[in-house]
């Protein structure tokens, strides 16, 4: 079981940067991977960005490519999501989420553990 715990939500203006936390917990995996999702109010959770643990690799959505960067800190057990030039499009619950197996994921249904959220608000 692997506890994941979100932090760094906010209130941002446009154009500013936020950098979210997620703190890993319980038993991991030296292979899995760890991403994170956003739902805005009436859509649809949608795949931000993932990193394999181990090997470091990331890979992100294409509306964030360029903005936001995903990165780990072993020591620390602790996954970051660094996001800058921050639009009012990226208003969202932002979720981390885990799971044991190999590869990068982009699915919500492959993703096996998952914390509870936090709220970003961009402000124009």
């Amino acid at each position: 079981q692997v506890q994941l715990v979100e932090s760094g939500g906010g209130l941002v203006q446009a154009g500013g940067s936020l950098t979210l936390s997620c703190a890993a917990s319980g038993r991991t995996y030296s292979s899995y991977v760890q991403g994170w999702f956003r739902q805005a109010p009436g859509k649809e959770r949608e795949f931000v960005a993932a990193i394999i643990w181990s090997l470091g690799s990331t890979y992100y959505a294409d509306s964030v490519k360029g903005r936001f960067t995903i990165s780990r800190d072993n020591a620390k057990n602790t996954v970051y999501l660094q996001m800058n030039s921050l639009k009012p499009e990226d208003t969202a619950v932002y979720y981390c989420a885990a799971d044991p197996g190999g590869g990068i994921r982009q699915r919500e249904y492959e993703y096996l553990y998952w914390g509870q959220g936090t709220q970003v608000t961009v402000s124009s």
